[in-house]
C-alpha cells in the first residue's frame, strides 16, 4: 500500500510539473516581447507630450501641443489624407483583384500551381528593393515611358513619380501589385472550404455562374473577406517602405503619409516628441478603422 501511495503521489507531482512546464516555456517569450515592443511603445506614447529631441537628457512638457500642430491647417493632414486614399486605394483594388484571380485559379487550369507561386512572389520580395525597381521602371528614362514611346504614345509619357497628380497612384499600383497576391491566397483558401456538392447542386437547379457566387460562393468566403480586408486596410495605412523607395514623400509633399513623417521627424528633423505624437495618432486611426470594420464584416457574416 505505501508503495501505490508513494507511485500516486510521484505521478501527482509530475502531472503538476507537466501543467506548469509550458508556461515555463512562455516566459522568455513574453519577457522579450514586453521589453522589445511594448515597453518602447509605452514610453514612445509618453514622449508625445514632450519636445524631446531624441538625444537631450531631459525633456519639457508641452501638452497637447503636439497634437494641435498635427491637425493644424500647417500640420499632417495633407498627409492624413494621403494615408486615407492609399488605404482605400488599396483594400478596394487589392481585395477585388485577389478574389478574382481566386476564382481563375481555384481548379481547371494545368498551370495553376505555377501561376500562384507567380502572383504571390511579390509579397515575397523586400518591399524597399522592389520599390527601387519601380521606381527605376517609372522613370522619364525607364522602361514604362520607352513602352509608350516605341507604341507612338508619347504624349502619354510622365515623370510617373515626380509629378504630384500621379505620384500618389503610383505608388497605389505598385502596392496593390505587391499585395494581391496574398489576398489571392487568403481567398483561395476559403474558396477550398467550400464543399463542391454545394456547387453540384446549384448548377443542378439552373442558376446561372453570378446567381451561383452571390448567393452561395460568396457568403461562404464572408471569413476571407474579413481577414484579407482587414488586413489590407491595416496595410494601406501604414504605408512607408514603398512611399521611400518611389518618392521619399514628395514631391512637395504629394506622397507624404504619416508613416514617412513619423520616421522623418523622429530620425532626421530630431523632433522625437513631435514624430510620437504622430505615430501615437497612426497608431489610434489603425486600430478604432481596423475595429470598425472588423465589426461591420463580422456583424455581415452573422446575417449571411
Amino acid at each position: 500500500m505505501s508503495v501505490q501511495r508513494s507511485s500516486s503521489r510521484l505521478n501527482r507531482s509530475r502531472r503538476i510539473q507537466v501543467r506548469h512546464v509550458p508556461w515555463l516555456i512562455a516566459i522568455p517569450g513574453i519577457v522579450l516581447m514586453l521589453g522589445l515592443r511594448f515597453l518602447p511603445a509605452v514610453f514612445s506614447a509618453g514622449y508625445a507630450f514632450t519636445d524631446w529631441n531624441g538625444l537631450s537628457p531631459r525633456a519639457s512638457s508641452v501638452g497637447l501641443d503636439n497634437f494641435a500642430q498635427i491637425f493644424s491647417p500647417s500640420g499632417a493632414l495633407g498627409s492624413l489624407g494621403n494615408t486615407l486614399v492609399l488605404a482605400a486605394i488599396l483594400l478596394v483594388v487589392s481585395n477585388a483583384a485577389g478574389l478574382g484571380l481566386a476564382l481563375l485559379l481555384r481548379k481547371g487550369l494545368k498551370a495553376r500551381n505555377l501561376l500562384r507561386a507567380m502572383f504571390f512572389i511579390p509579397f515575397a520580395l523586400s518591399h524597399l528593393a522592389t520599390g527601387y525597381i519601380w521606381q527605376f521602371i517609372f522613370s522619364y528614362k525607364g522602361p514604362l515611358n520607352q513602352i509608350l514611346d516605341s507604341l507612338g504614345l508619347s504624349s502619354w509619357k510622365h515623370t510617373w513619380t515626380g509629378d504630384p497628380k500621379w505620384a500618389l497612384y503610383t505608388i497605389a499600383l505598385v502596392i496593390c501589385w505587391q499585395y494581391t497576391g496574398l489576398t489571392m491566397i487568403i481567398y483561395l483558401a476559403g474558396l477550398e472550404g467550400i464543399p463542391e456538392e454545394l456547387d453540384d447542386a446549384v448548377a443542378v437547379d439552373g442558376a446561372s455562374k453570378w446567381m451561383k457566387f452571390r448567393r452561395v460562393t460568396l457568403p461562404l468566403l464572408a471569413p476571407a473577406v474579413t481577414v484579407a480586408c482587414t488586413l489590407t486596410l491595416i496595410w494601406g495605412l501604414g504605408a512607408f517602405d514603398q512611399v521611400i523607395a518611389l518618392t521619399g514623400g514628395g514631391p512637395a509633399g504629394a506622397t507624404e503619409t504619416l508613416a514617412t513623417l513619423v520616421w522623418k521627424n523622429t530620425f532626421l528633423y530630431g523632433k522625437y516628441g513631435y514624430g510620437s505624437a504622430l505615430a501615437l495618432v497612426l497608431a489610434l486611426i489603425v486600430t478604432c478603422l481596423a475595429v470598425l470594420q472588423m465589426t461591420l464584416l463580422r456583424s455581415r457574416e452573422e446575417q449571411l
